[in-house]
């Protein structure tokens, strides 16, 4: 059995507070958020998940959040020192870490370069102080540019900015404005994607005024594809743009149906093994998740093995992201299921013109649907 690619996630849950958009697994830190303590977690999480992976490479590391800048490099360092102790890292294993630019938030770029961090994700979000204003951040558009300029000069090659489209009051022109400014600082990738309203979020108990409109969202979409396009970005996912050769290693593997491990509080993982595709996750409260792993002397039960139908649509959830869609022997290596069995079910979805098959057994959405994406994975739901 060929195992697919092997990722580690390392989740460290605190902020200093809690943006009103934000649907992730983090926490408004405060003076008493115990870093020590969670470090001590994560390095003994490290030692209990090792186990259940012998002999196989890890290809990335994803340290996310939360703010991991919060963090000091120090505490990076050791962490990433487990993670090499425990684990068999590749030789070119990417590892990225996850920073805002804000002052008390950024912490020292050459310290995680010196930890081991080889490729810096940088919260911009936007160069609109009266958008970062109501998007809740703390930072301001200079700690954007320092940020960067700190990085470089850190040794960071590889640099993501994270950047928000459809923000309130915002038109095709602020859009692209915004996207100008990001483009100028010409990082090898950008995620761009577009503001939404997520559950138990304060934004979705109350909706700040101004959002685009159906319309208008499109608009800016359009106009901002033709931008990136011009400036040399390749489209690869949904919100991914790069230039060629610098994807996120660590995202495409989520985005194939990879293996991936799960450290520290709320994050989850999946395996790849004999009787099938299991997954299991940590507890989400990081008080919890510190008794949980300071009581354990063994790994987290995995969940029983997928079924059939919950494998095929976890996989083409993922894999319908991709622009360039997916070869039906990906199904069948990583999913373990025949490739008729995904014919079968896309059929409504090729009537509808959301998907389309080449003769060599390649899988795409089509423009139509990458535009109407949930439509399309909805058809896959068992």
């Amino acid at each position: 059995m060929n195992a697919p690619p092997l990722a580690l996630y390392l989740h460290l849950p605190w902020c200093v507070q809690k943006c009103p958009y934000c649907d992730f697994n983090s926490y408004t830190a405060g003076a008493d958020a115990p870093r020590e303590r969670y470090v001590d977690a994560i390095v003994r999480d490290l030692a209990l998940e090792a186990g259940r992976v012998p002999e196989r490479d890890v290809t990335s590391v994803f340290i996310g959040g939360g703010t991991p800048s919060f963090f000091p490099p120090a505490a990076i360092a050791r962490m990433l020192d487990a993670a090499a102790a425990h684990f068999r890292l590749a030789p070119d294993v990417e590892i990225t870490m996850e920073a805002n630019p804000g002052t008390i938030e950024f912490g020292d770029p050459a310290g995680y370069r010196a930890a081991g961090v080889n490729r810096l994700s940088i919260g911009a979000q936007s160069f609109s102080a009266g958008a970062l204003k109501t998007l809740g951040r703390i930072h301001g558009v200079g700690d954007i540019h320092r940020a960067v300029s700190a990085a470089r000069a850190a040794g960071f090659e590889r640099l993501n900015l994270d950047l928000m489209h459809g923000l309130p009051g915002q038109d095709v022109d602020a859009a692209l404005a915004d996207l100008g400014a990001a483009l100028a600082l010409d990082p090898g990738h950008l995620s761009w994607y577009q503001l939404t309203l997520e559950p138990n979020t304060v934004f979705h108990a109350r909706p700040p005024a101004g959002l685009p409109d159906d319309e208008r969202a499109w608009a800016i979409q359009c106009a901002g594809h033709a931008r990136l396009e011009g400036h040399g970005y390749r489209q690869y996912e949904v919100s991914a743009w790069s230039r060629p050769g610098d994807e996120c290693r660590h995202n495409r593997n989520y985005w194939t149906f990879g293996d991936y491990l799960a450290i520290g509080a709320g994050a989850h993982g999946k395996l790849t093994l004999a009787d099938g595709v299991r997954r299991y996750r940590k507890p989400a409260n990081p008080l919890g998740y510190l008794d949980d792993v300071e009581g354990r002397d063994a790994p987290q039960p995995l969940e029983p093995p997928l079924p059939d139908e919950d494998r095929l649509f976890e996989f083409m959830l993922n894999a319908l992201r991709l622009r360039d869609g997916f070869h039906e022997s990906l199904l069948e290596e990583r999913a373990r299921l025949p490739a008729g069995r995904l014919a079968g079910k896309a059929a409504g979805a090729v009537d509808r013109g959301l998907i389309e098959r080449s003769g060599a057994g390649l899988w795409r959405p089509t423009a139509l649907g990458r535009r109407f994406l949930d439509d399309l994975q909805a058809a896959f739901l068992p």
